[in-house]
């Protein structure tokens, strides 16, 4: 029927029943309040033959709520934020929420003015994939009282529950791994100094050499940024250097490719010449013409447990405090790391 409704009493008229329990099922609280499946039914029914739509603005007013989320992330072109804020969006949805999604330019700034911009938007909590090293401006945004939850990394010092992987235990599998496979020159090319993610992971790194009594040199250790650019410039000076080693744990997949690029223009095949691990699982990573053993991130998992921390929160009216969730991460292993040993490795995907 082309026939519609304009608001709940129309419907309510239409169907005998009263405005409030029309109401209570379109809202989803039938079981609540005990409304038998056939009342239900018919109003579900009715509300779908006569086009009615709740006014979510009205609602939201009503009830002092939006329905919307704020999710900020560094890069949504990075195929590892793109597949969390994927999956963020369809817990939110699958939840009744709307998702306003802001790309921070992997500028602290900009970040600063998207928290200031979601805040005028009245959403009622936000997801944040923070940048850089300085946390004031989030620590100020925290004074609004608007439930929030840190993705990817952890913030020490400041009140906000986050979802990050274990990166300590995800760097030392991959390392251990080179081990194994009987390389002792191993390189690190890390991301930004001074972020939980990088610190963990370098530490996962170090760790790993010396509880299997390898020297941990810091001329091994290069480079200042997640970015490919920075994978590409550090492999190009570590192939330069007189201790040059025969295996790369680059620390995000941006950083990976850049290391790939380093070495096809030094004319390096992987394994053979250079082995290579990295951060992050892609859907690539096992098609190359040497597939890629990675450390992978269970994307969805962060997703999932970041919408139910922060509804929660969105529920109860108040913060969950620090809560540090660590996701362990699984080491998928390929064939990008050459055996050096001549006889078969050992999985330790699940060691420690």
């Amino acid at each position: 029927m082309d026939q519609t409704v304009r608001n709940i009493k129309e419907l309510a008229a239409l169907l005998n029943i009263s405005p409030t329990t029309v109401s209570r099922v379109l809202n989803g609280k039938a079981d609540d309040y005990r409304i038998s499946p056939a009342t239900t039914k018919k109003v579900l029914d009715a509300a779908r033959e006569f086009n009615y739509h709740p006014n979510r603005i009205a609602r939201g007013l009503r009830l002092e709520k939006t329905e919307t989320i704020g999710l900020i992330v560094p890069d949504i072109a990075n195929p590892f934020f793109a597949h969390v804020a994927k999956t963020i969006e369809f817990e939110a949805r699958r939840n009744g929420y709307s998702i306003i999604l802001c790309d921070s330019l992997d500028d602290i700034e900009t970040e600063s003015e998207l928290l200031k911009l979601l805040a005028g938007r009245k959403v009622d909590g936000i997801i944040l994939a923070p940048v850089g090293t300085g946390t004031g401006h989030i620590s100020e945004f925290l004074k609004r009282e608007i439930p929030s939850v840190v993705i990817d990394r952890y913030l020490p010092g400041l009140d906000i529950p986050s979802v990050s992987t274990d990166n300590y235990t995800g760097a030392y599998l991959a390392t251990e791994h080179f081990i194994a496979a009987g390389h002792s020159r191993i390189a690190c090319i890390q991301g930004i100094n001074g972020i939980s993610v990088n610190t963990d992971r370098v530490d996962g790194y170090r760790d790993a050499l010396k509880n299997h009594n390898l020297t941990v040199d810091n001329s091994m250790i290069a480079g200042d940024d997640f970015g490919e650019k920075n994978g590409y410039d550090q492999t190009v000076r570590l192939l330069g250097s007189e201790c040059r080693p025969t295996a790369i744990l680059a620390l995000s997949n941006l950083i990976s490719l850049g290391v790939m690029r380093a070495l096809s223009e030094a004319g390096l095949k992987i394994p053979d010449d250079m082995s290579l691990v990295s951060f992050d699982d892609q859907p690539y990573s096992a098609f190359l013409a040497s597939p890629m053993t990675t450390v992978e991130q269970m994307k969805e998992e962060i997703a999932r447990e970041a919408v139910q921390i922060l509804l929660e929160n969105i529920n109860s009216g108040r913060s969950a405090g620090k809560v540090n969730k660590k996701i362990m991460p699984e080491l998928i292993i390929r064939n990008s790391v050459k055996n050096m040993r001549k006889i078969p490795v050992r999985d330790h995907s699940s060691h420690l």
